[in-house]
């Protein structure tokens, strides 16, 4: 029940983080047996560079990463799934091995990686570490999976509430604010998300794009894009 109890609270904190202006990092730490995370984003369009980190060794963690371009964080958005490494030093093969290399002598007995995704977007991953090997069970997969669906989303909203969107000519007409909002509908159906999240969405789309919001929406509307298919495919 107390490990309920701290997921719950983990998860209160990180939806209300961006309002709150908290850190991204620290629920983790509340509810999974590691002992360090970064949160980064990963490439276009939302740039590469490390959003939080709770310590200098996860930290490090990202920067190998972004440096090398090779390691979990990548693999994780890459396939959109969990990358999990309970014996990081006892692994025989790897798919990085410069990286596994530049580690060294670091701190890190195991290594677990998850994708920040909503829909049909990549925005970046988690790493978390702990200091002796070890597997996570899968209840808590399941958290940090739940967890980085929050994080994807205040990540979003932060760099939202810093990029200037493309505009349309005709964006308050009674057309346009239908259109969104009948997207909207469509897309809180498809990802289980709030209103207001899944306009976040939709913003998150267009940003991406480079597109308007209201073409984004009317291409939703038209099913020419499915977040729905999207989500399956992870």
């Amino acid at each position: 029940m107390a490990d309920r109890r701290s997921f719950g609270a983990a998860v209160e904190e990180l939806s209300s983080a961006h309002h709150n202006a908290t850190t991204l990092c620290r629920p983790f730490l509340r509810v999974l047996p590691i002992t360090g995370v970064a949160i980064s984003t990963l490439g276009v369009p939302f740039g590469t560079e490390t959003v939080c980190a709770s310590d200098k060794h996860a930290a490090r963690i990202d920067e190998l990463q972004f440096d090398l371009g090779e390691g979990p964080c990548w693999d994780a958005l890459a396939t959109r799934r969990p990358v999990l490494m309970p014996d990081l030093h006892g692994t025989v093969t790897s798919a990085w091995p410069v990286f596994l290399q530049a580690i060294g002598d670091a701190p890190v007995g195991a290594l677990y990686a998850f994708p920040l995704v909503l829909g049909s977007l990549n925005i970046g991953a988690i790493d978390l570490y702990a200091k002796r090997p070890g597997m996570l069970s899968e209840v808590q997969v399941t958290d940090a999976v739940a967890l980085a669906g929050l994080v994807a989303l205040q990540v979003l909203r932060r760099t939202l509430s810093a990029q200037p969107l493309k505009q349309d000519a005709e964006a308050d007409d009674g057309y346009s604010r239908r259109v969104v909002h009948q997207a909207t509908g469509m897309i809180l159906a498809q990802l289980g998300l709030s209103a207001a999240d899944a306009l976040l969405v939709i913003h998150g789309y267009a940003f991406s794009h480079g597109r308007s919001v209201r073409e984004v929406a009317a291409d939703i509307v038209a099913r020419r894009v499915d977040f729905a298919s999207d989500l399956n495919d992870i």
